[in-house]
């Protein structure tokens, strides 16, 4: 019998030592954690680091002294523990440190990365930041309160873009494309009207709706005096927020402190604050923190291996597996607990699966039920995830107080979104009556609606009104004044402005919640650009002079929000309501449509309500119901106490203008 050297037996020990890593035959194998510590767990007395890795051979962690730069103080082996995790503990006070994970998989050392959980990081978010967060909350953070919410169709979305409120020299904002600009009271354009926090109040919109303000990839934090924009739909690190919007990215805290008086300001003005997160994708594939760090795990992929895409930004997350999906609940409720957020807007939602969906809302609600939860109920691309399982606009009634964007009513109102020079319901389009229709009732069932007829969908999606978000435009393709200078070429000045009137009346009167594109009220452009993720500012900047030269318009939409809030019969909460209460009047016209809202409507004050929309450029006499009624809009001013004298028997709608009528 022979016997192992000592030397032989002992590099066979090293051996075993260097990969002593379970080898799993599927991501579903995985071992799960299930405890709620993953990260940097604070306190003066010590620093606990803990990461998810089950396949890494070895997890290596880095402590800095800043964000940047050549400053690393020491380097530690974490200790394997169970379930896949990897920790590591740091006696006294290390707050403001920055540290790093480098993972060791299949004998490689990968990139070195910051933490997955990080709530704070460094310039450019290359390091994570240990932190104690209560040391970033503003004064009266602890008085902080959401201003009240009845009903989620009492919700009237407005979507902006930080840089793009305040960087105009028109602005009067002081710190100009920050979060602290809306922070500011009292702000001006040289025409001395009110922008930025003062004009959304005078607008009388609910929910402030950010586009995304995590820390994202494109802007470069240590070069802000040089000119760069970007929407932000390139995922860094997700639960922290972005540097480039506060005044030194450098100081981890900082951005936190300045988001969070942001959200206060907000709050004391009356609006709630709703986050644009992209959970749907990374900005980068195999270089992006998940993938370093737990390699191909967060990400779905194709049978031949490689990663599938349904984001069309070179990878989609697999929301299916466990701690991506435990990875996103955590996520929103850090949001909620830490900065007071009212809700999440959900970056192509389809690309998530239903369970998550529905696991999301429910987890936010318990913290606070009026949190509200939308998204965009499709994708970019094919994905593997079986169209059954995802989240999309048709599968929107099987998830639970989570909404979808209505692109059924958007396009219905415009025209494709893909063919630029279609028309719709205002613009003299042909076949989009039905379409608007379903868009009146957001999407739900009704008795009166041919389904077959409506653009893209042949079936009501919607469990109840809330569950529909209407609108016309948003940051995605051209502004709607731009799309309807370029579908209608020949129209006047004049003509252009009753389209786009009528198309807001359409949204701001349809049941459901409402969406507003920040702008819209002062007709903004882009100058026919389409797609203005990156483009300079002189393409995404709101130019507040433009609220002067179409203050008109302004009022109007300031006086049909206030319409909508007084009468709660724009705003009712269930199908059966919409049902009972709601009927279309019996009109002929391709682009001409009336409808009666009966019997108090949801409380309302009003009894009967009339609405006439005219969408051709044919002025249309109509009989109205029997009764006598008082004209509240005539597609110029709004008055609710009436508009001339009384009407009955007929009335006359002039061409590319809604009329709303009440029955004394």
């Amino acid at each position: 019998m022979k016997y192992l050297s000592s030397s032989a037996i002992l590099l066979f020990l090293l051996l075993m030592a260097c990969d002593n890593t379970k080898k799993y035959e599927s991501f579903d194998d995985f071992p799960v954690y299930e405890g709620n510590d993953l990260g940097a767990n604070y306190s003066k007395e010590s620093t606990t680091f803990k990461m998810w890795s089950p396949e890494a051979q070895e997890v290596k962690l880095r402590l800095y002294v800043k964000g940047d730069g050549d400053n690393l103080v020491q380097e530690f082996d974490m200790d394997r523990e169970k379930h896949g995790v990897w920790s590591f503990k740091i006696k006294g006070d290390i707050e403001s440190s920055y540290y790093t994970y480098q993972v060791r998989q299949k004998g490689q050392w990968l990139q070195e990365k910051p933490d997955l959980y990080a709530v704070a990081v460094g310039v450019n978010g290359q390091r994570s930041m240990v932190v104690d967060l209560t040391t970033t909350n503003p004064e009266g953070w602890a008085q902080d309160e959401r201003p009240v919410l009845k009903h989620y169709t009492d919700i009237i979305l407005y979507e902006l873009h930080i840089r793009d409120m305040s960087i105009h020299e028109s602005s009067g904002a002081e710190n100009k494309g920050k979060y602290l600009a809306f922070t500011e009271n009292g702000t001006k354009s040289p025409q001395n009207l009110s922008t930025g926090m003062d004009h959304m109040k005078e607008l009388g919109i609910t929910h402030a709706h950010l586009l995304p303000t995590f820390d994202h990839k494109s802007i470069d934090e240590t070069r802000l005096d040089e000119a760069q924009y970007n929407w932000g739909y390139d995922p860094l690190n997700y639960n922290v927020p972005e540097g480039s919007f506060s005044t030194d990215p450098y100081n981890g805290k900082v951005r936190i402190r300045e988001f969070k008086e942001m959200v206060k300001a907000f709050h004391d003005n009356g609006i709630r604050v709703i986050l644009d997160v992209v959970y749907n994708h990374t900005g980068q594939t195999e270089d992006s923190n998940f993938n370093q760090l737990v390699p191909n795990y967060f990400y779905r992929q194709n049978v031949d291996g490689g990663f599938s895409d349904a984001s069309a930004c070179g990878n989609e997350t697999a929301s299916e597996r466990y701690m991506m999906r435990k990875y996103m609940v955590e996520s929103v409720k850090h949001w909620v607990n830490e900065y007071h957020l009212d809700g999440f807007r959900f970056d192509l939602m389809g690309i998530h699966d239903i369970e998550t969906m529905n696991e999301v809302s429910a987890a936010v609600r318990a913290i606070d039920p009026s949190i509200f939860v939308y998204g965009e109920g499709w994708t970019a691309g094919s994905s593997p995830l079986p169209s059954e399982k995802q989240a999309l606009k048709a599968n929107t009634f099987k998830m639970e107080k989570v909404s979808a964007f209505s692109d059924d009513l958007r396009d219905g109102l415009k025209g494709s979104v893909f063919e630029h020079e279609q028309r719709g319901f205002v613009s003299q389009g042909n076949g989009t009556k039905e379409s608007i229709k379903f868009g009146i009732v957001a999407s739900t069932q009704h008795p009166q609606l041919d389904y077959e007829a409506v653009n893209y969908s042949n079936a009501p999606w919607a469990a109840d009104p809330s569950q529909t978000i209407s609108y016309v435009s948003c940051h995605d393709n051209h502004t709607l004044y731009d799309r309807l200078k370029i579908s209608n070429p020949d129209a006047s000045a004049s003509e252009l402005v009753q389209m786009h009137k009528l198309a807001e009346t359409i949204v701001l009167t349809s049941q459901g919640v409402p969406f507003i594109h920040a702008g819209m009220e002062m007709l903004r452009t882009k100058n026919g650009v389409e797609n203005s993720y990156e483009s300079p500012d002189a393409i995404n900047q709101i130019d507040w002079a433009r609220k002067s030269e179409h203050l008109d318009l302004f009022n109007y939409y300031k006086l049909l929000i206030a319409l909508r809030k007084n009468h709660p019969a724009f705003r009712m909460t269930s199908t059966e309501m919409i049902q009972q209460h709601l009927k279309f009047l019996d009109y002929d016209g391709e682009n001409f449509l009336g409808y009666q809202i009966s019997e108090n409507a949801n409380g309302d004050t009003w009894e009967d309500i009339i609405v006439l929309l005219n969408g051709s450029d044919l002025n249309k006499t109509v009989a109205l119901p029997e009764g006598n009624w008082s004209l509240v809009n005539d597609g110029t001013t709004i008055n609710e106490s009436g508009i001339g004298r009384k009407r009955s028997g007929g009335i006359t709608v002039k061409a590319r203008t809604p009329m709303i009528l009440m029955k004394n």
